[in-house]
């Protein structure tokens, strides 16, 4: 990669996967910005694109926090001058820690200063920690900085942590971690107009890409970002067990809302599991679910101040 336009030299780089974009990243990302401006200079994040265990290691590969987009916005938002994607290959992964800093940090990026967290590996089998690193910085002319864990309820605060919160339907866990709303992406498209006759008109989403992590199948209170509007709901995340004949599928059911949105873009804010998915003997005994759904979620937003 041809790294940072030539003038930009003493940067202060972080490095790492960075899924999710976890408020323990946002420490680390935070402590860069504040060195870089101690040092008048740059803020470089460094990461990877796809998840390294996907290249090495694809059955052990965990599914993603947030896609190459969603990752971008969110550090769009953390003050940082330079963020890099780098292509992760199987070649790359083969770098020794050496190599890693030889080739890739120094050149492309000239760092003054390389902050990492306290459990970061890098280079082949994530060989490169701390120690490695520092002696490295003194053969290249680098300071390292470390930045430790940031904690909830007493446990260090990770990506995998998170996920399993997410895979859970346990969305409060999810913001503990992320410090923000799980979120996904859909476009809205024509479903079988089943919702409609129940008196709940729903909107179907396409569903994000499969590396994707979506939450537990169930029920959810969410709020929707359409453009520049902001709309509580209801999600059904999973299959729908009433009717036989109908495929799982991701509906959204907006509360006061009926513009048509076919063809509109989604931001889907996960906030709260109300129930699992269950089937029912009739349709009629659906809506009669469904309207308990709704009563549940609006006082869910009573109490949430939405």
């Amino acid at each position: 990669m041809s790294g940072l336009p030539p003038h930009v030299r003493g940067t202060v780089v972080t490095m790492g996967t960075f899924d999710g974009v976890h408020l323990g990243h946002q420490a680390i990302l935070r402590d860069v910005g504040r060195r870089a401006r101690a040092r008048h200079g740059h803020a470089v994040l460094l990461t990877f694109d796809p998840h390294p265990l996907s290249v090495v290691r694809p059955e052990a590969a965990p599914a993603l926090l947030t896609l190459p987009d969603e990752k971008k916005e969110i550090l769009a938002q953390l003050g940082l001058d330079y963020a890099a994607f780098v292509s992760f290959t199987l070649e790359f992964s083969r770098y020794s820690p050496e190599q890693f800093v030889e080739h890739l940090i120094v050149p492309c990026f000239r760092p003054a200063e390389v902050v990492i967290g306290y459990d970061h590996g890098f280079g082949r089998g994530r060989a490169g920690d701390v120690s490695v690193l520092e002696r490295l910085g003194g053969i290249h002319g680098f300071e390292v900085s470390v930045v430790g864990g940031v904690e909830a309820d007493g446990s260090p605060i990770s990506s995998t942590r998170v996920r399993r919160a997410v895979a859970s339907g346990d969305m409060e866990g999810a913001v503990a971690g992320l410090g923000r709303p799980y979120s996904f992406r859909g476009t809205v498209i024509r479903g079988l107009g089943r919702g409609r006759t129940l008196g709940f008109p729903t909107a179907n989403l396409t569903p994000p890409p499969p590396e994707k992590l979506l939450p537990a199948e169930g029920i959810y209170a969410v709020r929707a970002t359409l453009g520049s509007e902001r709309v509580d709901g209801l999600l059904h995340l999973g299959p729908r067990p009433t009717f036989a004949d109908a495929p799982p599928a991701i509906e959204l059911f907006l509360i006061d809302f009926e513009r048509n949105i076919y063809g509109e873009r989604v931001i889907v804010d996960v906030l709260h599991r109300l129930r699992e998915v269950r089937a029912y003997e009739s349709g009629d005994d659906l809506a009669v679910q469904m309207r308990r759904d709704l009563a549940d979620g609006l006082e869910y937003f009573r109490e949430a101040g939405g």
